[in-house]
């Protein structure tokens, strides 16, 4: 509190030197008495902006901090084992499933023969291929894979174009899909699935009272080399110990832009596919979430996603959806603000959200705090730059220790029977290593560019059913792919 307090002492005692000199003369003051009361002035001004670095660090150390505690409490309500929350029912839900591809045809005939295989009766679904600007032969391999195809183009040279545009098209080319369906699927043309999945989301969404979203666990197609294994340990650990936590404690799970169901009544009853931002998962997850609409989580049917294997494909890809995240936090504060004070957000579904919506913060935000404690430096050199202590070195190690590598490991076995192995441990360094500098990337360069939702670069998917074992995406793998 002295520090605090400091820079309004010196202001109020320069104000005070000001008056006693005024009220002494009536007539200029001398030379010296000018410059002490300049001096007076500056000495408190420079006192206030120091005082404001040092506010300003505070504040984002207390919202880092108050972050990693909201993530590690969080955590703790993924280590119950997992177990259904709902009864299987005969499959009776109709699905529509539309599969988004631009320029695909190495990876579209592997996810057509999936979903020819699914283990649900044939005429309860239907998919559709969305070919959206294709230059290459995905319709045409589509179409020999049986599978229906709607080709989508540009509206012009200029006109924007991307996964939200195609899918809006799409949707209006079906005519009326909230009277012929019950849930929609969303799939890029890269996933192969379960073939349980539309069983188990039926079952779910009959026994839980037909909820507007169902996201289903994300896997991997690859986990060789640095970047792709931290992709799958990030999303093993996120599946249970963030999204399967949340869901028991009752709280909305995020929507991950892949194998999510959607009721086809909620869609049309909010005028279709609307979304505007490079991440139309997320934009439709605040969204709903605003709305009053549940988001469930199923954790005993995946979906695997081919992941990046290059940093500079990884940078570009999570840059894409730091630029997404950011547009859409910004754009939304002030409402989820008000849905909380006026009521229509409870507070543990508040405190969910804003978190997730700012956990793109993190790396701006330590660096502020980086830039406000070396200018306190540079205008004080007296004082330390950095201090260390045992103590504080040691708890960040246990924290490290426990929230990347302890929860990984034992999300990797409770999840998919894969004990803890010595050789993996580089790959878990070089991973956290490669991550920060990609989050670095997604939370700064996003921010930067967060403006431009009209441009992006794809990521290029080459990786054929054929070379994914079983072992690679779960040993609960069912799909047989020919």
């Amino acid at each position: 509190m002295q520090v605090l307090d400091k820079p309004k002492n010196l202001m109020f005692n320069s104000v005070r030197f000001f008056v006693r000199k005024t009220g002494r003369h009536s007539g200029r003051w001398s030379r010296s008495e000018r410059c002490a009361c300049s001096g007076r002035f500056m000495e408190a001004g420079m006192g206030m902006f120091i005082w404001a670095l040092e506010a300003v660090a505070a504040l984002a150390g207390v919202f880092l901090m108050l972050s990693m505690f909201y993530q590690i409490v969080i955590g703790l309500f993924g280590f119950k084992k997992t177990t259904k929350d709902y009864a299987d029912h005969d499959p009776s839900s109709r699905f529509l499933v539309l599969i988004p591809a631009h320029n695909e045809e190495r990876v579209i005939r592997d996810i057509i023969h999936n979903l020819e295989s699914m283990d649900y009766p044939r005429q309860l679904y239907d998919f559709y291929v969305i070919a959206d600007n294709c230059t290459d032969r995905t319709a045409e391999v589509a179409r020999r894979a049986g599978a229906r195809v709607i080709e989508t183009w540009k509206d012009g040279p200029d006109a924007p174009t991307g996964k939200p545009i195609a899918l809006r098209k799409a949707l209006n080319s079906l005519g009326d899909y909230q009277n012929r369906y019950d849930l929609m699927m969303i799939f890029d043309a890269d996933n192969l699935m379960d073939t349980n999945m539309f069983r188990e989301v039926n079952s779910q969404y009959l026994d839980c009272g037909r909820p507007d979203f169902i996201q289903c666990y994300l896997g991997a197609k690859n986990k060789q080399g640095v970047i792709a294994w931290f992709y799958y340990s990030g999303y093993t650990l996120t599946n249970r110990f963030f999204d399967l936590a949340k869901h028991r404690l009752g709280l909305n799970c995020p929507i991950g832009g892949t194998g999510f169901a959607m009721s086809t009544a909620y869609l049309f009853q909010r005028g279709g596919w609307t979304t505007m931002s490079l991440t139309e998962d997320f934009e439709i997850q605040v969204e709903a979430t605003l709305d009053g609409r549940r988001i469930l989580w199923n954790h005993n049917t995946r979906v695997y996603d081919e992941k990046p294997t290059r940093l500079r494909a990884a940078i570009r890809q999570r840059t894409r959806w730091g630029q997404g995240q950011w547009f859409v936090t910004l754009k939304n504060t002030g409402a989820v603000l008000k849905g909380f004070l006026a009521g229509r957000l409870r507070p543990g579904e508040f405190l969910s959200l804003l978190t997730y919506m700012y956990s793109v913060a993190a790396f701006p935000l330590s660096l502020l705090q980086a830039a406000a404690t070396l200018g306190v430096w540079f205008l004080r050199p007296q004082r330390p730059l950095l201090s260390f202590s045992a103590g504080g070195v040691f708890l960040g190690v246990i924290i490290l220790a426990y929230s990347y590598f302890f929860l990984f490991y034992l999300a990797d076995w409770m999840d998919n029977r894969i004990s803890f192995r010595l050789k993996t441990l580089p790959l878990m360094m070089g991973g956290f290593v490669a991550n920060a500098v990609v989050g670095a990337f997604m939370q700064l360069g996003g921010l930067l560019r967060c403006g431009d939702q009209q441009h992006w670069a794809k990521t290029d998917h080459g990786i054929s059913a054929r070379s994914v074992s079983a072992r690679e995406c779960a040993p609960r793998l069912k799909q047989k792919v020919a």
